[in-house]
Formats: structure tokens, C-alpha cells, sequence
């Protein structure tokens, strides 16, 4: 257990050290999760997440995203689902990052189908979770009538390791590190490290407060993030409907 933890702070510290940050401030995420058991196979996810370039203000991104959950077995769920993403790529006034587009002053949309699949095991009291997610997002830059109005498609494939090690009933530390790969053009998009204190309010709900290393290959961002986690069972509601 410990030379786990051990590594695990190693990789994080690393990573803080290795990387500059993209601006001075330090933004916020804003999220919500929700997974609603409806069967004994299906579950709907629901997510929204609002981030900021600092707290609270200078609008980043809304993401809202949805999706239906077929639970294999305890340990493994398929997801086929959908994204919005509206996203104001500017900061001070100049300050222009969206992956690999460059644009200046222009908003973007972004719909977007993805599929999922999710493995968890366990060693000892620590949980670990692999995520595997294919993106197709169809992007716009712009309005039509603007001169840089651009209209894409692009391809993206996601990994994500997370390890959630509980302290008591009540208390958790929540790692992750997820890789993004362009399946067009250059192959590195991004990679997310994360840490967190998380906190068990009731059975269904949890809270989140942590910290997210954003590192793009033209900038890095510093992110704080507050993550609510609501996940009632719905089936006996749909049972008596």
C-alpha cells in the first residue's frame, strides 16, 4: 500500500515540477455528475461542468454531456453517448488555446458522439479504474459569416487511470492521469493529472475538491476543480411507472 501511494505522489510531483503554466491565474471547474440506475443493466449518465480561466469568472467552457450505461457485470460498463461544447478559447485578450486550433476572437461549438468502456478492479482497499473512450466531434469556429469560419471533424481516442483510495468511511483521495490522442494529424492532444479529497455525504452523493494539471502542447493550465457526485437508484421509480 504504501510504495503505491508512494508512486503516486512520485508521478504527481513530477509532473508539477516538469511543466510551466500557460497563464498566471488559476482557473476552476465547476462540475456535476449523476449516474441514475433505471434496469438492472442500464444506467444514464448526466455531467455539466462549467471552467473558468480564473475563479469563477472569465468564462472558459460549458460542457454538458449524457449517455446510456450497459453494466456488463459490476466491473465493467459499455456507454455510447453525447457531447455539447461551447467554448470561448480567448484569455487576456490574446491568449488563444483549443488543442490544435488557433484562432483568435471566434467561440466554438462542438457536438459530439463518443463511446465508452470502463474496467474496475480492486487490490487491497484500492480501487482502480481504466477508461477507454473513442470521440467523433464535429467542431465549428466561428459563425458562417465570419472570414475564419471553419468547419471540422476530428477524431479522439482517450485513456484515463484512476485510483480511488479510501482513508475511512467517509473520506477518499481520488487520483487520475487520462492521455488524449488525435487520430489525424499530430497524435499528442493532451494529458490531465489530477488529485483530490473526496468526501462520502450519503450513500448516493459525494463531493470532490481538487487540483488538475491541464497540459496542452502549447501550454499548460493550472485547474482547481469542485466535483459534485449524485447517483440515486431509479428503478423503483420506473417500476412504478
Amino acid at each position: 500500500m504504501k510504495k503505491i501511494l508512494l508512486i503516486l505522489f512520485a508521478i504527481f510531483y513530477v509532473s508539477l515540477n516538469a511543466q510551466e503554466n500557460g497563464e498566471d491565474k488559476l482557473g476552476s471547474w465547476h462540475m456535476y455528475f449523476g449516474t441514475n440506475r433505471i434496469s438492472e443493466k442500464f444506467s444514464i449518465h448526466t455531467e455539466a461542468q462549467l471552467r473558468y480561466y480564473e475563479q469563477a469568472k472569465n468564462f472558459n467552457q460549458l460542457l454538458l454531456r449524457t449517455g446510456l450505461n450497459y453494466h456488463i457485470n459490476p466491473d465493467a460498463i459499455a456507454t455510447f453517448g453525447y457531447a455539447y461544447i461551447n467554448t470561448d478559447p480567448n484569455f487576456s485578450d490574446n491568449r488563444i488555446i483549443f488543442g490544435d486550433i488557433l484562432t483568435e476572437d471566434l467561440r466554438l461549438n462542438e457536438h459530439r458522439i463518443f463511446q465508452q468502456f470502463i474496467l474496475k478492479d480492486k487490490v487491497w482497499e484500492v480501487l482502480f479504474e481504466h477508461r477507454y473512450r473513442l470521440e467523433q466531434r464535429f467542431i465549428t469556429v466561428g459563425e458562417e459569416s465570419d472570414p475564419e469560419f471553419e468547419r471540422r471533424t476530428d477524431h479522439r481516442a482517450r485513456y484515463r487511470l484512476q485510483v480511488t483510495l479510501p482513508l475511512t468511511d467517509i473520506f477518499f483521495l481520488n487520483f487520475y492521469d487520462e492521455i488524449f490522442i488525435n487520430l489525424q494529424r499530430e497524435a499528442f492532444d493532451q494529458n490531465r493529472l489530477y488529485a483530490a479529497l473526496g468526501v462520502n455525504v450519503t450513500e448516493n452523493l459525494s463531493v470532490q475538491a481538487g487540483y488538475l494539471k491541464n497540459h496542452f502542447r502549447t501550454a499548460n493550465f493550472d485547474r482547481l476543480q469542485i466535483g459534485v457526485f449524485y447517483n440515486p437508484d431509479l428503478r423503483g421509480v420506473f417500476k412504478k411507472k
